[in-house]
C-alpha cells in the first residue's frame, strides 16, 4: 500500500483579508497561479463564480508528458474568511484534500494550505513520488507563492 504524503506551505501578504478571500476563492483565478506547462484548463461549465459547499469543478491538466488528464474536486467545506477545503472526486491521485487557511495578522494576511494526498499504484506511486511528484507539487505551491507576491 502507498503512503499519504502532506505539504504545508505559508505565505504572508499586505493585503486585506478582502482581498486575500475574493480572489483565492475563486475558481476563475486557479489558472493564474498554475504554472502554464501543466495546461491546467477548468473545463465545468456549471461551478458558480463564488465558491460554495458542495461546489463541483472539473479541470484537464497535463501534470505527465503532456498527457492530458481529467480531475474533479469539491469544494466540501466553506467558512467565510476563514477556510475552505476541496478533495478530490476523480483525477490523478488515489486521495487529495487540500485545506486553504486564512488569518489576519499585523502584517497583512497569512494565507496557510495544507495538503494530504495519495498516489494511485501501491509501491509504483511511492516511487513516482521520490522521482517526480513531490518535485513537481513544491513547484506548483513555490509558483503560487511567486505569482501572489507578484501581484499584491
Amino acid at each position: 500500500m502507498s503512503k499519504v504524503y502532506s505539504l504545508k506551505t505559508v505565505q504572508v501578504l499586505k493585503i486585506s483579508m478582502d482581498q486575500a478571500w475574493d480572489f483565492f476563492s475563486s475558481p476563475k483565478n486557479l489558472q493564474k497561479i498554475t504554472p502554464s506547462k501543466l495546461g491546467f484548463e477548468i473545463v465545468s461549465k456549471h461551478h458558480g463564480e463564488k465558491m460554495y459547499a458542495g461546489q463541483i469543478i472539473e479541470y484537464k491538466v497535463k501534470p505527465i508528458l503532456g498527457i492530458p488528464l481529467y480531475w474533479m474536486t469539491e469544494i466540501t467545506q466553506v467558512v467565510d474568511k476563514k477556510y475552505f477545503i476541496d478533495e478530490q472526486r476523480f483525477g490523478p491521485y488515489a486521495m487529495w484534500h487540500h485545506q486553504h487557511h486564512f488569518r489576519e495578522t499585523a502584517e497583512g494576511v497569512e494565507m496557510t494550505d495544507i495538503v494530504h494526498y495519495k498516489l494511485p499504484f501501491w509501491k509504483l506511486g511511492d516511487i513516482a513520488h521520490s522521482l517526480f511528484v513531490k518535485k513537481q507539487l513544491q513547484e506548483i505551491f513555490d509558483y503560487r507563492f511567486k505569482v501572489a507576491e507578484s501581484l499584491f
